[in-house]
């Protein structure tokens, strides 16, 4: 069995610290069980701090220690609010590890989420970026794999009042690649979420990780794009999370503004495809 090293990025603003708390923790029930099974020799955490404000480092610092983990820790702060993409990158250079886990701070690992990641990439030396199936905390299935969107989709998805969403549901399922979802790997889907992104350091490499002008939105999406011309991405199906995530449109005009901006630099370094 094939023995590596893995540094898990995570990036923060204002936090949840119960729930943050509880991700790490569930984080390194996944990194002990790895450990155990022989998979992986050495972890290390690194929490990047965008704020807001210059408080929260020692709140964060907290946090880890609470938890006690198995695994080398660090906290990246007075960087300022520099963005989703640019903090994960930061910590990216601040770690040599050739696994790297890109994690949300509100997605919870099933305990063997990562020895199952583990074991994909030790089998599929052509694989470079992994996707986990993954439930929402209600216990319904999100699909986190996509097909390239329309600006029809993504306004369907974001924006629509329920009653025309249900209208749309059979090009919705289209888009969230419903019928490839499954119990098996489904290789080469064209977009993953950012929430949990199990990469090869080379890959990402290669690629110069995430473009930090998306600040918020569509970070993945291009990363996702970018890595497919370099690697393989798969779903692993065997690699279970819960992410308790929302959407942009809930989350006030800010976020939305954030990511109609982002949508359009998306859309006009990758091709515009309206419906």
């Amino acid at each position: 069995m094939t023995t590596t090293a893995l540094a898990v990025s995570i990036v923060t603003y204002a936090p949840d610290l119960a729930v943050l708390t509880a991700v790490l923790e569930r984080l390194d029930q996944a990194l002990r069980h790895a450990q155990r099974g022989g998979l992986l020799e050495q972890a290390r955490v690194i929490v990047v701090d965008n704020g807001p404000g210059s408080g929260w480092r020692e709140p964060l610092q907290a946090a880890l220690a609470a938890v006690q983990p198995s695994a080398t820790v660090e906290v990246l702060s007075g960087h300022g609010n520099v963005g989703y993409g640019a903090g994960h990158d930061l910590a990216f250079q601040a770690c040599r590890e050739p696994i790297h886990l890109i994690l949300n701070p509100d997605v919870l690992l099933e305990p063997d989420a990562l020895s199952a990641g583990l074991v994909f990439l030790a089998a599929h030396p052509e694989a470079g970026l992994l996707s986990p199936a993954a439930w929402g905390e209600n216990g319904q299935r999100q699909y986190l794999c996509k097909a390239y969107p329309t600006v029809l989709d993504l306004a369907l998805r974001g924006f629509a009042p329920t009653g025309l969403r249900r209208r749309f549901q059979t090009r919705l399922d289209r888009y969230e690649l419903r019928e490839w979802t499954g119990d098996q790997p489904f290789w080469d889907p064209p977009i993953v979420s950012g929430c949990f992104m199990l990469c090869r350091r080379t890959a990402l490499e290669q690629v110069g990780g995430f473009r930090p002008d998306y600040f918020l939105y569509f970070e993945d999406f291009d990363l996702s794009l970018r890595l497919a011309a370099v690697t393989r991405l798969a779903s692993v199906p065997t690699m279970r999370v819960v992410h308790l995530g929302g959407h942009a449109a809930r989350k006030g005009m800010r976020h939305i503004g954030l990511f109609l901006r982002a949508a359009a630099l998306f859309f006009h370094r990758h091709g515009w495809r309206w419906w």
